[in-house]
């Protein structure tokens, strides 16, 4: 074969060779593009799960704040409802315990309500003989229907009169001297004890004020706030 025919050859080898390395080329920068195309697409997948997770946390805390921003504001204002309705309980209170004071001005009223009291009392204790303490300024008038509210109790008990014996050296406390007095106090009434002191009967109207708001209670709850504030 001589040279031109040889560098045919050679011509033609070449070719072959630069067309098998151009398609392997190809085929490689295809796989590399598919591989590329499959990798971008996982590492995509893959933040995008990242951005939804850290997501749906923030989400879940921002929730959980929400709640517990609302649970705190419901908490305050149930609290505020609660002390609304506490003051305008105590108010209540106070302006009954105001009208007590004035229960004596009318001193023939005041009388009849102190005999009422005692006997009440006698009746309670079912003592022959009892020590009977009230406030220093009452204790004439107390003195005065002694006798009587002695014959009424053994009239109703079908007993003999007790002994009934005022302390003349301990007092129940006076009235408060002004509205604003943060002293102990007492607006009326009597407290009736046995001879040994062990049993009680405090009869006096702070007493029977605080029993009455304790028994009332429901009941003074509801006509305030209906029936909503009792369950």
């Amino acid at each position: 074969m001589d040279d031109a025919a040889v560098a045919k050859q050679i011509e033609k080898l070449v070719r072959f060779i630069l067309r098998e390395a151009e398609e392997k080329a190809n085929d490689i920068m295809i796989s590399a593009e598919e591989e590329f195309d499959i990798t971008k697409s996982q590492l995509v997948e893959s933040e995008k799960r990242k951005i939804k997770g850290e997501y749906d946390r923030k989400f879940k805390q921002v929730e959980v704040r929400r709640r517990i921003e609302y649970s705190r504001q419901v908490n305050a204002s149930r609290v505020k409802v609660l002390q609304v309705q506490h003051d305008l309980v105590n108010s209540m209170r106070t302006a009954c315990s105001d009208k007590l004071l004035r229960i004596a001005d009318d001193s023939n009223a005041y009388k009849e309500l102190l005999r009422g009291l005692i006997v009440q009392s006698l009746v309670l204790m079912r003592e022959p003989s009892v020590l009977l303490w009230c406030r220093e300024i009452d204790r004439y008038l107390v003195e005065s229907i002694l006798d009587e509210a002695a014959q009424e109790y053994a009239r109703r008990a079908k007993v003999h009169p007790p002994k009934v014996t005022v302390d003349e050296k301990v007092y129940l406390p006076s009235p408060p001297t002004h509205h604003e007095c943060q002293e102990q106090f007492c607006s009326g009434g009597i407290v009736i004890a046995s001879q040994d002191r062990k049993i009680l009967c405090e009869n006096t109207l702070d007493a029977r004020l605080d029993l009455a708001f304790k028994q009332k209670l429901p009941q003074i709850r509801r006509l305030l706030y209906g029936e909503a504030v009792m369950t």
